[in-house]
């Protein structure tokens, strides 16, 4: 499934300023316009200046516009390391002197066998779930050493366990462990944490359609909440500082039959 949101990129998707010299820490969130990233910034909003991170200018803007302090940031990250997206990358780092909090939310699912699966789907998987966030990552580490801040990656189960037709989706979860393990170790000195975040299935737009691939009917009872995940990873940030939670897996309590 890709995700909906034409693509565009904005360099000020609201009219409202990075906030000078506010005590709010800022906590940068991609896909922070549906899902799992809505559920943290909308968490996070009462003690933090959010940046919503989204491919859509018109819904960024209205979310942004929704929480007491927040802008935008708007990019495709199927398209990074093209001129748009760096541009993009150097305006957003140009205006945060400091993060306190990174999350990478945004993902894309493509189903099907690696038989059937074609390469531009294995290239976007990739794209997104990986070099994206690594390439953002690598733009904010300055400011996130500033803070001694906390990176969390909201991975998936299937970043730990590969199933039948979820092959371009699961390499890319299994890559974008290393990279949270890698990051966590050479970051150390630094005092920036990394968190990988496991959510199983969960209650979003994505696993009706993930679902609705299978042919199976939705019942979101034998789903995680949004909320519930959202729990785990505000679990992760409020870590006392001398505590990191590494890896964090986070399963629904019920299976179905």
């Amino acid at each position: 499934m890709k995700p909906s949101e034409p693509a565009s990129f904005s360099r000020h998707p609201t009219d409202a300023p990075e906030p000078k010299g506010s005590v709010r820490p800022v906590a940068v969130i991609t896909g922070a316009t549906a899902g799992i990233g809505q559920g943290i910034a909308r968490n996070l909003a009462d003690t933090h200046h959010i940046v919503i991170g989204g491919r859509d200018a018109g819904r960024v803007a209205r979310m942004a516009g929704e929480l007491p302090s927040a802008t935008g940031f708007v990019a495709d990250l199927a398209a990074v390391g093209t001129q748009q997206f760096d541009e993009a990358i150097a305006e957003l780092t140009g205006r945060l002197p400091r993060v306190d909090v990174l999350v990478h939310s945004a993902g894309v699912l493509h189903r099907g066998t690696v038989a059937e699966t074609p390469v531009p789907a294995w290239t976007e998987s990739f794209m997104v779930n990986v070099v994206a966030v690594a390439a953002l990552t690598r733009a904010l580490l300055p400011a996130l050493r500033v803070s001694q801040g906390q990176v969390l990656v909201v991975n998936s189960s299937s970043g730990l366990r590969a199933d039948p037709t979820y092959g371009a989706y699961c390499a890319s979860k299994f890559g974008l462990t290393a990279f949270a393990d890698a990051l966590r170790e050479e970051e150390r000195s630094t005092g920036v944490r990394v968190t990988s975040l496991y959510p199983g299935r969960t209650d979003t737009a994505m696993q009706i359609a993930n679902v609705a691939f299978d042919g199976d009917g939705y019942d979101p009872d034998f789903y995680l909440t949004v909320e519930s995940v959202v729990r785990a990873a505000r679990a992760a940030i409020d870590a006392t500082p001398d505590a990191s939670l590494e890896s964090v897996v986070i399963r629904p309590a019920r299976k179905r039959t």
